[in-house]
């Protein structure tokens, strides 16, 4: 686990900050980006191409995730063909069901075989993987992203979720998987034991890869330091009575 260059798995960064996509993209480490329209509404991106845009000149060249966010498959697909467009290191993200739940399997085919390279996103079942993978073009490069953290979120354990869903995807050899919504640094392990392509993280993770390998005993002794340092910087006193 020390040992950073040893991984496999290749490290994306989760984010709508553009400040922050220029700070991590400095890390030669981090191979790719994804970002979603949560994500920009809380950086507060107001014009979503012109963000896109800024943040295609920052990651110069690596791979970046841009979504859709129309809800009926029709306007989807114009959105898709429109981000795809922005460049050839795009790949554009399409929700596995719109809001009603209804598959978004013929629109993955029709795109995945127009050439249009895609992001399938919120996946959270092995159902969801195989219905995917199915639809996809076995020429066309394609990413499926499964939300192994939101799993985590509802007391499943989803390491043998994702080591199944790496399995499923080498029907369509293009296809890669992606480890998304990360809880923990050891999330990057668990996602490269496993043989996992890809995994996203936030900038708050990924600022703690300084930490991999770190002695165990300096870390306790720097965390008594910090409680030590904020009693004292609070003011904080007790009135202890002598002991009889």
């Amino acid at each position: 686990m020390s040992d950073l260059k040893s991984l496999k798995v290749k490290l994306f960064a989760d984010g709508a900050d553009l400040a922050g996509i220029k700070e991590i993209a400095a890390n030669p480490a981090i191979k790719g980006f994804t970002t979603n329209p949560t994500l920009m509404r809380k950086a507060g991106v107001a014009d979503y191409k012109a963000f896109a845009l800024q943040a295609l000149q920052i990651v110069d060249g690596r791979p970046i995730s841009f979504e859709v966010f129309a809800d009926d498959f029709d306007t989807m697909e114009k959105q898709a063909l429109e981000i795809a467009s922005w460049g050839k290191n795009v790949n554009v993200k399409i929700p596995v069901t719109n809001t009603k739940g209804e598959f978004c399997g013929p629109l993955v085919e029709r795109l995945s075989r127009g050439g249009v390279q895609l992001n399938i996103t919120a996946v959270m079942t092995l159902e969801q993987v195989r219905r995917v993978a199915d639809r996809l073009a076995p020429d066309t490069p394609a990413i499926v992203s499964v939300f192994a953290g939101r799993i985590a979120d509802t007391g499943r354990d989803p390491v043998p979720i994702m080591a199944e869903s790496v399995k499923m995807l080498k029907v369509k050899p293009k296809a890669e998987l992606i480890w998304a919504s990360p809880r923990e640094l050891l999330n990057i392990f668990q996602a490269d034991a496993i043989g996992c392509h890809i995994i996203t993280a936030t900038n708050d993770i990924l600022k703690k890869l300084s930490l991999v390998g770190k002695d165990l005993d300096r870390y306790s002794l720097e965390t008594v330091e910090m409680f030590y340092k904020d009693a004292k910087a609070a003011g904080y006193g007790i009135d202890a009575r002598a002991v009889a």
